[in-house]
């Protein structure tokens, strides 16, 4: 038999012959013979002796499987018989996929593109998103997806038509592909050396794997073949019985005892089993010869602490009482056996899994055990094999070093197996996969615990997680924990849970664990040093590992008939609780200064109480523990509450940020539900079912206000300094109205309570949809049916909300689709609750009151300030009617009527805040009366009735008017009310001093009317009561009267006892209130006296908006309502007149801090005044200087005044501040920009832009765009004609011209030198580059790079305006000839050096370096003069075309330039012309020569051997204009002016003539020519078209022109269609003509209509001598010939001719064929962002041939370029800058692919732009986070193209940085 070194024709051959024996008889020998010739070819003894060993083997196997047949065609034979009907499709990270929330059952479900795009889901819910971990495409799968959304290809059923696989076909794998796989698991074990205690050697295991990439690809590839190979490779894979037989490693091959040896090893070094462990668990272990390994799941880790192999396992903190207690706790809990069932690899899969683990999941190994799931059987091996190992994941998870990619990769598994109810359930039923899970997250979090401290903190047995472990800092838990949440989703696996006692009992002990956890102790003295930032693996863990199990189990318990299921969790929740109390020690109050934001267990019971009552209709009295547990419970949610207000009110400042961090966490929209709302909730429960006294006392006793609470005017505060006090009073009350009016679990629908959410965020601010489906807090479990974008989002948020489309501000910025709350809500719904519950930063509350002002002052509801609206709520649900019970208690009242009598009387400390919630907690009770009560029950005895309290009953409504005469206040001895002596005649002010009045207040107290009230007092008595409820003792113990506060021992304030006279009720004290407000007496008035209505209709709109005066008015109304006698009462009180409420007595130390606080808030006012002040003037100031958004506005600074004949203009310097002239010695200059441009070369002969390709079809070339056109005009005169004439005949600078621009704004040109000085100097990091020249101008703060010299004198020449002067033609001709003679008579004589021709010459070299060498460089002899010469007029050029390009391409509008008095040309025009006349043209070539003299026949000079001069007929004649304007001296006068323009019109005109004729039909030639000869010799025969075509026909037929084949002909049969050719051919040289007269001459532009354009402008050049009606108009009575026309026209026909004599073929092409020029436009992009993003994300680059990472496209011409590709770097330029500067000279527009966004890239900085493409709600969709599908937004289109045309990125983009060419 061949050896396996056999060539390759050998193998095939061997491999057919061994297939054929297989066949036949002798089975059973080829077999053995197949079997030793694998074992020679994958024999690992070989090792993986690199890349050629095994491409040998791989090529052996090749042959072997095809049996000898070519592979390809195997291949082929093979997928011919897959019954496919899943798509199966795995990727990794990075890949782009998409998810259809329409379409899905899980959450989990995704598609890959093509599957996505061949399925019908327009209009379905669905985005497209960036896999973080990899996944595959559940395309097929019923299980995860809903049928309707397959595609095309998966709709079909399996097994239709898919025939049987032929035996004979895979009969070779059957026997190839076990011993294949045999040799990998060999490779592996053989690469893979336990480590010894130090780190694996990542280096050796990615060797190993890199060997091993051509076996495991292979191994993929064949699962690519399809369902068949798959069902082999599944048999394989799972069979035990090729594993027993292959692995045993008994037998002689001593290779493979060896490697069973490594492979036991490494099972040991697992951590899987230990010796220890025989003794432990009575395991004998076999000789290492048989595979009977014992392997402890979990129970080897029993034994020790943590792994025995790692020695870090050790606790961190060395106290082994710990350690002892945990290993306690584990054991007791797990349910050894189950889970310690013996690990034995049975099968390939098995121990393949097992290595895949070892090597921490390589992502090939990964690929292909994924590859494999379509197949049903293997699918449920291979989820059995990894619930078998899932204890081993953990572990190997844990001392990974690359714990998150190994994360990713875990998941990637996982979420593809537990996604499948089916299967989790056979899974949980048939491997114990809950139990599994709960038992490894518990083991897992056991590594990781440390003493709790909280509350008792020597004894405390209580532990809780460290939150500064890795563990927890890095999320290590999340693979495990996201497995155990998607299992939860699945209703049959959640039931079980539920179901099972003891699982319930294990998990309760593991979210214990993080009960009190993250311990923040107040640091009292100085700052913390080190600010731990712990607190966010804190919330993240409890979120992930316990809010979210446990919304997935709620989502179960949705009925009646899952009642038990509640019962099960509270029942062992509170356990647990109660276990967690015993541990910490707590008896009833909690540790000072210490909190934790982290109960998950009381979360847990709250929210399965909330879901018992309001889904399952459960009596929540049967589910309540005692009263003593739910005073327990209360505690420390309300230590939480309490802490929070402490942290605002900066008490915890010295913990550093991160306490305000975890307060706003606390709160913030992802945690709000699963944090803040199950607390307020629990308290409500808790306050419902408490004694209402206590629970108010407990209050404010948490808050540290008690003592605050008295009516002496001073008090001393042992717990709280004064400074918080008042913002820790506005807490407790803040939080007294929240708890009392929220009802989000008391009642609220679904609906009503997103409603309520979307209109607190809206009132906030305005918000994006995103934005909004973020903040809204939704149900964290993803199954919950709360689906963001769910309909009842949508149609709530469009009843609630309008849509303010985006819109662009001036300045740039551009906004977002916001929504903005409809005026109804604001009317009706804003809630300011709802807002503080919300607010994550308290600034938010004082915006949203902001808006609400705003909305009443301009709805004309209310135009002062006023106060939150009282909202009403929905109806209590009937189970927590006891909460009621806290508005109707006397505890609460008589807090009210105090902080209502010391509002009345200023006492310090108190502000509109407390009052407005005081009065808020009134109104809620009035709003929630127990029951009316009946007037006849009040006797005239009750007053005598209640001796020793303040208030008769517990009714607010008959309180209200119960009047209070006397008070007892314990005072210090220092109050104002123990110093005072009232005189003994007036006890009506009530202050009886303790000394003077000792025997009356004897008597009062006898008398029992004063009141002594303690709260604390109150609150042990009552929490004695209910503790000892059974003894006798309650009835001893008795309110001790005399302490006014329960105080510690060593606080001992000198307290004195007084009595107050008070004489009020509430209702008095409220009236005196508003009076108080209204700054009025007897400002109130009873409304009801003259309207009766109101009492039967009391809700009246005038009082739901208002300030404090409407709040109290309404209270009263309310009041009146409810009872006769009140009503009657407040009659009273108004009747009789208020007596002013007395003067203050005020102490020298309050007096200080009264005024303190006075002249704080004098202090803030004025400086608001100022602020504003200070904003309209910048505001004012914005407006005149600064309007940069539209080139044509105007600017304040006027560069010239418009005095009448004042010689000199006047300049203003915006650095030193002087006006004054330009001169010589001081020249002033002109703010510029200079910036190289090729917008104008990338104009197109056609109105439509072209299209952005977006298939391989569309592709955009740049031959048609005016750069290309003019480059291939100047290339072909150059080959034919002499250089230096060439460089004249054209302009350049279509691409890479120069254009200037300013702010309008002046300076001195050496103050701009101090200017660049000091901003070199300045240290700050500016956006741009000082170096290079660049600077802002100093006053409007528009991005500059030069100066350009104002020109002394006059800047318009207004002198020399007149009217048409009388000169005849000739002598003007002439003048003008002699001017251009007189070289050198510039006024600024250029032989002296002056400052001016300095700075001239300077800001030349500034335009001249402007733009790179390759623009400006055209001559054939490199550096000649001719090249400056053809720049500087170029340049001109330039500007005057970009001009009229930002007028829309004509000048119909007229008026002043665009940039009216931004213009710089006049300035620049002086500069080249200045340049232009260092150059002085020889007289033999002057053009003016050729165009006004007739010349004589030279023809004898053209025999020498130069090239000759470009024909007059080929000259462009707007680039002679400008050489002939700016070579005559300046300034130039206007006469001379329009003689210069009455030459040339003749020269266009023939031109146009010649252009008309070549584009003829011959007969159309003919005819014109012979009417043309009739006509000649009429009178006005030089003015007329037909006689001179004629002529000129006739002229050219003499050379070869006509002769060459037809060009596209015009029938120009039609007059009118000539005339119309010849108005368009001379229009664009007239609109050139007509700005530059407009910009040296002043005066502004005509309007008109587009069709009279040429007229007016002929007129207004002074080419139509007089104005004629339009319709008789002829474009030939504008001529006026310098000499007669046809001796001309002869004499440049004859040039032409000459020419075609002897280049025949480029007559035509060289005349000049005005085309009409579109304007220049970006590409057309298409509608749907999806069409740019599928073709160009993975389309490979043109330059690199890879897929770039970043893919950018140029928007200017559609060129793909890799964005920071290293691939396409030329000399240290990435491709995007490159492109930048050949496609634009410097600028470049580029949208990125994967960004959906543009940047810009100009010169030597970028900016990101924004984007074009927004999402059905108006938003941008930034590296496609969202993935939701983008259209254009044309408007936002529209701005970019504007301001690329105009010239205006660096003005109005802001944000610029660098690109230091990296982009």
């Amino acid at each position: 038999m061949a050896g396996a070194g056999a060539s390759g024709r050998d193998k095939w051959e061997t491999a057919k012959e061994l297939k054929k024996a297989l066949g036949g008889e002798g089975g059973s020998a080829a077999a053995d013979d197949l079997r030793t010739l694998l074992e020679r070819v994958l024999a690992p003894e070989a090792g993986p002796g690199g890349g050629e060993a095994a491409a040998e083997a791989l090529e052996w196997c090749r042959c072997l499987l095809s049996g000898g047949e070519p592979w390809d065609s195997f291949v082929q034979a093979v997928r011919a018989y897959d019954p496919a009907t899943l798509c199966g499709l795995v990727w990794t990270a990075n890949f782009v996929a998409y998810r259809c929330r329409t379409c899905g059952i899980s959450p989990c479900m995704s598609l890959c593109a093509e599957c996505f795009h061949q399925g019908e889901h327009a209009g379905h819910d669905y985005n497209m998103f960036r896999s973080q971990a990899g996944g595959a495409c559940d395309c097929g799968d019923s299980n995860v997806m809903r049928e309707a959304g397959f595609c095309k290809r998966h709709r079909i059923k399996s097994n239709s038509n898919v025939p049987c696989v032929p035996k004979d076909l895979l009969m070779m794998s059957e026997l190839v592909l076990p011993q294949f796989i045999f040799s990998l698991i060999q490779h592996l074990r053989e690469g893979y050396n336990e480590p010894a205690l130090d780190l694996p050697s990542e280096k050796d295991l990615h060797k190993i794997l890199q060997v091993l990439e051509p076996h495991v690809s292979f191994l993929e590839d064949l699962t690519k073949m399809g369902g068949a190979m798959r069902s082999v490779l599944t048999q394989v894979l799972t069979s035990q019985q090729f594993y027993k037989n292959l692995t045993s490693g008994v037998g002689e091959n001593a290779y493979a005892k060896k490697s069973h040896e490594k492979y036991l090893i490494a099972l040991k070094g697992s951590g899987l089993a230990f010796p220890e462990d025989k003794l432990a668990c009575g395991v004998q272990e076999q000789g290492a010869g048989t595979s009977t390994l014992a392997v402890q799941g979990l129970a080897g880790a029993t034994a020790t602490s943590g792994q025995g192999d790692s020695s870090d396992e050790e606790d961190q903190d060395g106290s082994q009482g710990v350690g002892k207690r945990k290993r306690v706790k584990l054991s007791s809990t797990t349910k050894d056996q189950s889970i310690m069932d013996v690990l034995k690899h049975k099968c390939f899969l098995e121990e393949l899994l097992f290595w895949t683990i070892k090597y921490e999941f390589p992502q090939k190994m990964v690929t292909f055990l994924l590859n494999m799931l379509p197949d049903q059987d293997y699918k449920i091996a291979f989820t059995k094999t990894f619930v078998q190992h899932y204890a081993f994941i953990m572990k190997t998870l844990k001392k990974s070093h690359e714990s998150d990619t190994m994360s990713n990769r875990i998941v990637h598994i996982s979420v593809q197996l537990f996604s499948n109810e089916e299967l989790a359930r056979q899974v949980t039923e048939e491997c114990q996969l809950l139990e599994i899970m709960v038992t490894v997250l518990l083991y897992m979090m056991e590594s990781c615990l440390i003493k709790s401290e909280l509350q008792d903190e020597e004894n405390s047995l209580h532990v809780v997680v460290n939150c500064g472990e890795a563990l927890l800092k890095n999320n290590t838990y999340w693979p495990l924990v996201s497995d155990f949440i998607n299992i939860l989703s699945h209703q049959s696996v959640a039931k079980k849970f539920l179901d099972d006692h003891s699982l319930l009992v294990t998990w309760m002990n593991f979210v214990s664990f993080f009960q009190g956890m993250n311990l923040n102790k107040r640091e009292l003295n100085e700052h913390v040093e080190f600010e731990s930032q712990t607190y966010y693996a804190a919330f993240a863990a409890e979120l992930e590992a316990c809010a979210q199990p446990m919304w997935g189990l709620l989502s179960h318990c949705k009925v009646r008939e899952t009642q038990e299921y509640t019962r099960n969790v509270v029942r062992y929740c509170l356990e647990a609780l109660q276990d967690w109390f015993d541990a910490i020690n707590f008896v009833d109050e909690p540790a000072p200064n210490q909190v934790t934001f982290h109960l998950p267990l009381h979360r847990y019971f709250a929210m399965f109480l909330s879901k018992a009552v309001k889904c399952q209709e459960l009596d929540l009295d049967t589910i309540l523990p005692d009263q003593e547990m739910l005073m327990k419970l209360m505690i420390h949610p309300l230590q939480i509450q309490a802490s929070l207000s402490e942290i605002h009110s900066n008490m915890w400042v010295r913990n550093g940020l991160q306490i305000k961090g975890q307060a706003m966490t606390y709160v913030q929209s992802h945690f709000c539900n699963s944090m803040i709302d199950p607390d307020i909730y629990l308290l409500q429960v808790c306050a419902s079912r408490l004694d209402p006294d206590y629970f108010i006392s407990s209050v404010f006793e948490r808050f540290k206000v008690v003592d605050l609470l008295t009516m002496a005017s001073q008090h001393q505060n042992t717990v709280l300094d004064s400074e918080h006090e008042r913002s820790m009073l506005e807490g407790a009350l803040t939080f007294l109205v929240l708890l009392l009016s929220l009802r989000l679990h008391l009642g609220m629908t679904d609906d009503e309570i997103l409603r309520a959410e979307m209109v607190a965020q809206l009132c906030m601010n305005d918000r994006t949809h995103s934005s909004l489906l973020d903040l809204i807090p939704e149900n964290p479990n993803p199954k919950s049916g709360i689906i963001p974008g769910s309909l009842s989002f949508e149609s709530v948020l469009s009843s609630v909300a309008d849509f303010k489309a985006p819109v662009f501000e001036p300045g740039g910025s551009m906004q977002q689709g916001m929504y903005t709350p409809k005026a109804e809500v604001w009317d009706k719904e804003f809630d300011p609750v709802m807002v503080i519950l919300r607010t994550v930063y308290r600034r938010d509350v004082q915006s949203a009151m902001d808006r609400y002002t705003a909305f009443l002052k301009q709805s004309g509801k209310f135009p002062g300030n006023p106060w939150p609206p009282y909202k009403k709520r929905t109806p209590l649900h009937p189970s927590y009617k006891g909460l009621i019970k806290l508005l109707h208690c006397k505890t609460l009242h008589i807090v009210l009527f105090t902080l209502l009598y010391k509002m009345l009387m200023d006492h310090q400390n108190l502000s509109e805040h407390v009052l407005c919630m005081v009065l808020y907690l009134i109104e809620l009770g009035l709003e929630n009366s127990p029951e009316q009560e009946s007037d006849e029950e009040e006797s005239a005895g009750g007053q005598e009735r209640c001796h020793d309290s303040w208030f008769p009953g517990s009714n607010l409504v008959s309180n209200m008017r119960h009047f209070i005469n006397y008070v007892r206040v314990r005072v210090p001895e220092t109050a104002p009310e123990v110093k005072k002596e009232p005189p003994a005649s007036t006890s009506s002010d009530g202050l009886a001093s303790s000394q003077s009045s000792r025997r009356k207040s004897l008597q009062r107290e006898n008398s029992g009317t004063a009141q002594v009230f303690s709260l604390v007092a109150e609150r042990r008595k009552k929490f004695q009561e209910i503790i000892n409820r059974n003894t006798s003792e309650a009835n001893q113990v008795v309110r001790p009267k005399t302490s006014m506060k329960w105080s510690a021992p060593g606080a001992t304030p000198q307290l004195a006892t007084a009595i107050l006279e008070v004489k009020e009720s509430i209702l008095s004290l409220l009236i005196k209130l508003h009076h108080k407000l209204s700054g009025k007496q007897n400002s109130y008035y009873p409304p009801w006296l003259d309207d009766v209505d109101v009492l039967i209709h009391p809700e009246i709109p005038r009082y739901s908006h208002g300030d404090g005066m409407t709040a109290v008015e309404r209270i009263l109304l309310k009041a009146a309502v409810q009872s006769r006698l009140n009503k009657r009462i407040i009659e009273e009180i108004c009747r009789k007149v208020t007596p002013p409420v007395p003067p203050k007595k005020i102490s020298s130390a309050e007096k200080k801090t009264l005024d303190k606080e006075e002249r704080r808030q004098k202090a803030r006012e004025r400086q608001q005044k100022l602020l504003a002040e200070f904003a309209s003037r910048q505001k004012s100031f914005m407006e005149t200087a600064m309007d940069v958004e539209s080139p044509d506005a105007d600017t304040a600074m006027e560069v010239a005044t418009s005095e009448q004949h004042v010689s000199e203009a006047i300049y203003d310097c915006v650095i030193c501040g002087q006006s004054g002239p330009s001169t010589e010695d001081r020249p002033t200059g002109l703010v510029v920009l200079l910036q190289a441009s090729s917008v104008l070369g990338q104009c197109r002969n056609s109105t439509e832009p072209k299209k952005l390709p977006t298939t391989e079809e569309e592709q955009i070339y740049p031959w048609d765009t005016c750069a290309a056109l003019h480059d291939v005009r100047l290339t072909t005169l150059q080959r034919y004609f002499k250089d230096s004439s060439c460089l004249q005949a054209v302009s350049i600078g279509w691409e890479g011209g120069v254009y200037v621009q300013t702010c309008g704004h002046t300076l001195h040109i050496d103050c701009h030198k101090s200017y660049m000085e000091s901003l070199r100097n300045d240290q700050v990091l500016q956006g741009f580059s000082v170096d290079k020249g660049e600077f802002t101008c100093p006053l409007c703060r528009q991005f500059a790079n030069s100066v350009l010299p104002c020109y002394p004198g006059n800047n318009v020449e207004r002198g020399l305006w007149q009217s048409h002067s009388n000169k005849c033609m000739q002598d003007l001709v002439q003048e003008v000839e002699d001017l251009q003679e007189q070289l050198g008579t510039f006024p600024v004589s250029i032989s002296s050096e002056t400052n001016l021709s300095k700075e001239m010459e300077s800001v030349m070299k500034d335009i001249k370096s402007t733009t790179q060498k390759k623009y400006t460089d055209y001559s054939k002899s490199p550096g000649s003069p001719d090249n400056d010469f053809l720049f500087m007029y170029s340049v001109a050029r330039t500007n005057l075309e970009l001009e009229l390009v930002h007028r829309g391409g004509n000048l119909c509008s007229g008026g002043a330039s665009t940039a009216g008095k931004r213009s710089c040309l006049n300035q620049l025009f002086h500069v080249l012309a200045m340049h232009m006349r260092l150059y002085s043209i020889d007289s033999a070539y002057n053009p003016w020569r050729k165009l006004t003299q007739p010349m004589q026949d030279k023809n004898s000079e053209l025999v020498s051997e130069e090239l000759p001069e470009v024909p007059v007929l080929y000259r462009d004649v707007s680039s002679l204009l400008l050489i002939q304007i700016l070579t005559m001296p300046q300034p130039l006068h206007k006469e001379h002016f329009t003689c210069i323009i009455k030459v040339l019109f003749t020269l266009l005109y023939t031109q146009a003539l010649a252009a008309l004729s070549v584009k003829c039909s011959a007969e159309d030639r003919i005819a014109w020519k012979e009417s043309g000869a009739l006509k000649k010799n009429t009178s006005s025969g030089e003015k007329s078209w037909e006689v001179l075509l004629g002529h000129v026909i006739s002229e050219l037929s003499k050379g070869k022109i006509y002769e060459e084949g037809e060009t596209e002909e015009l029938t120009m049969v039609n007059r009118d269609s000539v005339e119309c050719y010849l108005q368009q051919f001379c229009l664009p040289f007239l609109r050139i003509t007509s700005l530059l007269q407009h910009h040296l001459f002043g005066g502004d532009l005509p309007s008109c209509q587009e069709d009279e354009e040429f007229t007016v402008l002929a007129n207004c050049l002074g080419l139509l001598p007089s104005f004629q009606s339009a319709h008789q108009f002829t474009s030939a009575s504008c001529l006026d010939w310098p000499v007669p026309a046809f001796d001309m026209i002869s004499q440049w026909c004859s040039e032409l001719a000459s020419f075609a004599d002897r280049h025949p073929d480029q007559v035509k092409a060289l005349l000049i064929q005005e085309p009409k020029w579109g304007l220049p436009r970006l590409l057309q992009l298409p509608e749907n962002y999806n069409t740019i993003f599928q073709y160009y994300h993975r389309k490979t680059c043109t330059v690199c041939t890879k897929v770039p990472k970043d893919p950018a496209v140029c928007l200017v011409c559609g060129t793909f370029v890799c964005l920071k590709g290293l691939c396409c770097k030329q000399q240290s330029y990435c491709e995007c800058v490159l492109h930048s500067q050949n496609c634009g000279a410097g600028t470049g527009i580029f949208l990125l692919i994967n960004a959906s966004v543009i940047i810009i890239i100009r010169g030597h900085r970028f900016c990101l732009w924004g984007s074009v493409y927004l999402d059905a709600h108006g938003e941008e969709d930034r590296d496609l986070r969202r993935g939701k599908p983008l259209y254009i937004c044309k408007e936002r289109y529209k701005v970019l193209e504007q301001q690329w045309v105009s010239h205006t990125f660096d003005h109005i983009n802001k944000r610029w940085g660098p690109h230091y060419n990296g982009l």
